[in-house]
């Protein structure tokens, strides 16, 4: 930023001795036999301005050279100084560029990043679209309305003030006048900006809602034409664009207006100075010459266009701040999960999962109610129950994806908010209902867990978890790419890649939930096998929606209303003749 400004003030100084060399050149072509009539006692004495100093520099090359190749001398100088101001302006754009890149790079690093640390409660709340719009449509917005115009921000108001100090110089009371009637033009201009952020925040919104529909209508193309509701939402799209166009025209507007104005003022402003000045010229009311206040003149409108594009830049700025701060409310909201980097590691399970008094609420909604139950390592404990229970949110409690309102969840005895939330996830995987997949492919799927493994390695986890003889039927085998979310892959296919995934990172600790439970009979007796192929030799905690699938397990957990009712092995819980069986019963009818 220093050097920016040392070669933007270089930049300034030389614009305008540039055009400060038109008052010599008229003093030479139209002056008379006085001109630079400039006594060597008068330069002694302190008497001469700096325009003095040149004149009498330029009477002795005169004298010295003649008038035609003085001539050809101020000519040249006029093309140095030209050189040097754009010289050092390139220079100043070569060092501010990489620091405006750097801004708006460093906005969607900041971002992403945020978005990887917020907890997976923050995105029950937002819509996906809107915050694909604030990384996409609000960083833009920064990058065009605010960053882009960095320049104008430093370069503009240093034009100005360097340009008034040369006009002091030439003369104070013009320069007094001028500066009376500049507060006129930025008031003007502020009201005409007034509104710009209110109506870019309604632009911002308007875009969220247009990729918030984009995104549903692409998730649910199927049932969109099965239900022929495509018109209800093509007016739902077409009416969110037509309030953004709107609002866009509405900006447009107002931002568009301030430059004209601004110039329109800026001339007239020029016009006053004119008048006043010249008025003041022609009654020998100022100690200015014609061709200095000329000169003065071409100073002063140097002033126009640096005014005129801080008039824009201002108008950008408050319609960039409403970009900042739908970004920053992303940047401010609190991470209330606490990553604990320097916690204690958690290295190896070597005891029991437990639960204490555990409570969890989202609000005032409570999802779990005083929840206490241990696995042992190498147990296998099965929460079932009726769907909204909280077996999910007592699942996400142990990778910490929340952390219980009230009541401790410990590993080998430690609370696990004294380990470092990396640790603690490093000894888990997890298989959901709904399989996570990547555009990738399926070798780099299945080693997500563990980028360093080899082939061999990829290869075995796809064997253990009944997927080695589909991947090498695809036609590049493990080099096959899967498409979006793996949509070139069968519902048990991409369900067996991700339990290969968790197979490959080798975890002791596994959490199944549900991952059966979209599956017709075939792929669900394939997944079931690969998942118990897994399960050997580890802790596991399984949601089950299909109750044969956990008759085996240590231990079975009935949930319901966010507590606890029922618990024990599957005959134990037969015998007792209550929930359980009944939910037995009902899927044994189905």
């Amino acid at each position: 930023m220093v050097l920016y400004v040392f070669f933007t003030v270089l930049s300034i100084v030389f614009s305008i001795v540039s055009i400060g060399m038109l008052m010599p050149f008229l003093e030479l072509i139209f002056g008379t036999s006085k001109t630079f009539s400039v006594t060597t006692i008068e330069i002694k004495q302190g008497s001469s301005t700096l325009i003095q100093s040149v004149k009498f520099f330029l009477e002795n090359w005169v004298n010295d050279h003649g008038k035609i190749p003085t001539l050809g001398f101020i000519c040249l100088l006029m093309i140095t100084f030209i050189f040097l101001k754009n010289l050092f302006l390139y220079l100043s754009f070569y060092v501010l560029n990489p620091l405006k890149n750097k801004i708006v790079n460093q906005f969607r690093e900041d971002l992403y990043d945020k978005v990887l640390r917020l907890p997976i409660g923050f995105f029950n709340e937002k819509r996906k679209g809107d915050l694909m719009s604030r990384m996409t449509n609000d960083v833009s917005e920064i990058e065009n309305s605010v960053v882009g115009t960095l320049e104008g921000w430093l370069r503009d108001p240093l034009t100005i003030i360097v340009t008034l100090g040369f006009l002091f110089a030439l003369s104070f009371q013009l320069t007094l006048f001028l500066l009376l009637l500049i507060p006129v033009l930025s008031l003007v201009i502020g009201q005409i900006t007034k509104s710009l952020k209110q109506q870019s925040q309604q632009v911002a919104n308007k875009y969220g809602e247009t990729l918030a529909t984009l995104d549903e209508t692409l998730g649910g193309l199927r049932v969109i034409k099965a239900f022929n509701i495509e018109k209800i939402l093509r007016a739902k799209f077409f009416n969110t664009n037509n309030e953004l166009l709107q609002a866009k025209n509405n900006i447009s507007y107002r931002r568009d207006l301030a430059s004209p104005l601004s110039e329109v003022m800026g001339v007239t402003l020029f016009c006053a100075v004119l008048y006043y000045g010249g008025s003041l010229v022609i009654k020998n009311e100022i100690a200015l010459e014609a061709s200095t206040f000329i000169g003065y003149l071409g100073i002063f409108y140097n002033l126009i266009n640096p005014a005129k594009a801080l008039s824009i830049s201002f108008s950008n700025m408050r319609k960039g701040t409403a970009a900042i701060g739908r970004i920053e409310e992303i940047l401010q909201t609190p991470v209330l999960l606490d990553e604990n980097k320097n916690g204690q590691q958690l290295n190896f399970f070597n005891d029991k999962i437990e639960f204490k008094n555990v409570c969890f609420s989202y609000g005032d909604s409570v999802i779990l109610d005083h929840i206490n139950f241990t696995v042992e390592k190498g147990e296998t404990i099965a929460l079932v129950g009726a769907s909204g229970g909280g077996k999910t949110t007592l699942a996400d409690l142990i990778p910490r994806f929340h952390d219980a309102t009230s009541g401790e969840v410990l590993i080998d005895g430690i609370n696990i908010k004294n380990y470092s939330l990396q640790s603690v996830r490093n000894v888990m995987s997890i298989v959901t209902q709904e399989p996570i997949l990547f555009n990738d492919t399926i070798s780099h799927n299945i080693q997500l867990g563990k980028p360093d493994a080899t082939e061999e390695e990829i290869i075995s986890a796809a064997k253990i978890a009944n997927a080695h003889q589909f991947i090498i039927q695809k036609e590049k085998g493990y080099n096959t790419n899967i498409g979006d979310r793996g949509n070139k892959l069968s519902g048990g296919e991409k369900q067996r890649l991700t339990i290969a995934r968790a197979v490959l990172k080798n975890p002791p600790i596994l959490i199944l939930d549900e991952a059966t439970s979209s599956l017709d009979t075939e792929s669900e007796r394939l997944v079931q096998d690969a998942i118990n192929n897994m399960m050997q030799n580890r802790t596991s905690i399984v949601i089950a929606h299909r109750l044969s699938t956990i008759r085996h397990a240590d231990e079975i957990l009935v949930l319901q209303k966010g507590q606890i009712v029922e618990r024990g092995s599957h005959d134990h819980l037969i015998a007792q003749n209550g929930f359980y069986k009944k939910l037995v019963e009902m899927q044994e009818v189905r």
